[in-house]
């Protein structure tokens, strides 16, 4: 029999329900739900699919006026913000463009600085006012989106801190339960074993016919931590979405509870030790854990004991439920059996098996002839001994399996190289050999340097070739008067592609960038243009430094 506890009925009646509507005219789909586990943090909102392609009427979801809108290459790409009389403020993001009234003030600014991204736009109330179910924007693919969807918020508009939009009535159809796909067990003192072995490993569990799963009797001693590796899909959908609670019953009493409903940006990063951290960066599985580590800062855990950390006494008998959950209520379980042993094992002393000790609060610094590491204090989330080593060019900074607080500083010496070689030079990152990725790069003098939270190997790459630059859909000295925009192909196989400037008869115009299909768009609707014949130019500089140009001209027909 499977026990649970009513810990949310609170949480669930103090938000208004049926205050804010669908932000979309159709059935909600979700491709992402609220908390799920992100690089490095907990997604923010809800990811509402919009049938695969953009230009979606997207609605206010309460009376409200626009606080804010800010447009960026990646992140949330175009995103406005509503701000409401009850307290709250709805993010809207991806979109494809604004209405026409907010879409001509963004492109304003964006002409008078000459720029794509704008940086923050600040409004007040009455400025762009609206009313619940008013159209206010377009769905689209902008920003970091893997494809066309509303990513859709709800924040406390004093704290910023964001709100599970469920709790608000947004309905979404969801009958299915939770999937398990693993469990791990974890020594979490120094003298525990399991099974008679020091070391976490992954229990095999077995179906059973009402659905729940059950692990074999494992033996244990002193203290212990469990984790799961789970997803939750909702009807109609295939994504693989996050789950909404996590609950331990121990011989049926509550020994942790953690779910998502609520929680603000500056604790999302503990996201990465909410997961097995190590599992991930090697396995690429995020097993969550039912158990906290004294670093982690989350406040979505409720209800421990002991931090979820199991103590389990000789001769004694458990039984563990892990139970996970979805916001509508489905769950599933595993059992786990316990049996406390004595360990006749004779603890071994920690060896410090490198020279290269970080005290987490303390600032540390290694130097080599041919770079050095500096981590801050409290860089690390706990002491550590490190891997650190010049290798064929390559500087090994330990494994990437190590969650960082704060970034540390990697600086490589240069003073072998003359200045034409250094001015090609950057820092890459490793992590996927085949495929290096350029590394904010700063130079002073005989040093490049480069900040990051990411331990793992970098070297030092010249990039020699400048970028590609091709016309799409249109050529050289061709009439394009039917055309509603006019569209370039740029590619870069080094560093990166860095900016780029563009100009119609030498006046700059705004080309917007997907960076997924490495394709500028111009809208002819944004100017009118005087005349048939016309220059069209363009300048793509890579992360280095390299430029490329390209001219050419077209006729176009002022169509009325």
């Amino acid at each position: 029999m499977l026990l649970t506890f009513k810990v949310v009925s609170y949480s669930q009646e103090k938000y208004p329900k049926n205050y804010f509507r669908n932000p979309l005219d159709i059935p909600i789909l979700l491709s992402g739900s609220f908390g799920e586990l992100r690089s490095n943090h907990f997604h923010s909102g809800l990811d509402i699919k919009t049938q695969g392609k953009e230009g979606l009427p997207v609605y206010a979801a309460a009376d409200g006026y626009v606080s804010r809108i800010k447009v960026q290459q990646f992140g949330y790409g175009k995103a406005l913000y509503i701000t409401h009389p009850n307290g709250y403020t709805t993010v809207y993001a991806h979109l494809k463009k604004f209405v026409p009234e907010v879409e001509d003030y963004v492109k304003s600014v964006q002409y008078k600085k000459e720029s794509y991204a704008t940086g923050n736009l600040f409004f007040k109330e009455g400025e762009f006012q609206y009313k619940k179910g008013d159209i206010i924007a377009y769905s689209g693919d902008t920003g970091g989106s893997g494809g066309p969807h509303l990513h859709f918020e709800i924040r406390d508009t004093e704290t910023e801190n964001i709100i599970n939009p469920l709790y608000f009535g947004i309905n979404v159809n969801d009958t299915i339960p939770p999937t398990i796909r693993g469990l791990k067990v974890y020594p979490v003192a120094s003298d525990t074993r399991i099974n008679d072995k020091r070391q976490d490993f992954q229990i095999p569990i077995k179906k059973n016919a009402d659905g729940s799963f059950s692990a074999d009797r494992i033996t244990a001693n002193s203290s212990i931590g469990f984790a799961l590796d789970i997803y939750d899909r909702f009807n109609g959908a295939y994504n693989r979405n996050g789950i909404y609670s996590l609950e331990m019953l121990v011989n049926g009493k509550l020994y942790f509870y953690y779910n998502v409903e609520t929680f603000s940006f500056s604790e999302s990063k503990y996201l990465n030790l909410h997961i097995d951290y190590k599992h991930y960066k090697k396995y690429k599985r995020r097993y969550q854990k039912l158990f906290k580590e004294s670093s982690n800062k989350l406040s979505t855990y409720k209800n421990l004991i002991n931090n979820g950390k199991l103590t389990v006494e000789p001769k004694s008998n458990y039984i563990v439920y892990l139970i996970v959950k979805d916001f509508a209520g489905n769950s599933s379980s595993v059992r786990i059996p316990i049996l406390g042993k004595e360990s006749n094992t004779i603890f071994d002393k920690q060896i410090d098996t490198t020279k290269f000790k970080v005290v987490a609060k303390n600032f540390t610094k290694f130097n080599f002839n041919e770079f050095s590491v500096a981590f801050p204090k409290n860089t690390f989330y706990k002491d550590e001994y490190l891997d650190i080593k010049f290798e064929k060019g390559i500087a090994k900074i330990h494994t990437p399996t190590i969650p960082l607080d704060k970034n540390y500083t990697l600086t490589f010496n240069v003073k072998k190289y003359n200045d034409a070689e250094k001015q090609q030079l950057y820092i890459a990152n490793l992590e996927y050999p085949k495929y290096p990725r350029y590394q904010y790069t700063r130079k002073r003098d005989s040093t490049f340097f480069t900040t990051t939270k990411t331990l793992g190997n970098y070297t030092l790459l010249s990039d020699k070739i400048k970028p590609r630059i091709s016309l799409l859909y249109w050529k050289n000295n061709q009439w394009i008067s039917n055309f509603k925009t006019l569209k370039v192909k740029i590619s870069d196989i080094g560093s990166g592609i860095k900016n780029w400037r563009a100009t119609i008869d030498g006046k700059w115009i705004l080309m917007e960038y997907n960076h997924k299909k490495g394709i500028l768009t111009y809208n002819f609707n944004d100017k009118k243009l005087v005349g048939s014949k016309h220059i069209f130019k363009i300048v793509v500089s890579d992360n280095v430094g390299n430029t490329n140009e390209l001219s050419a001209t077209f006729y176009k027909k002022q169509v009325n």
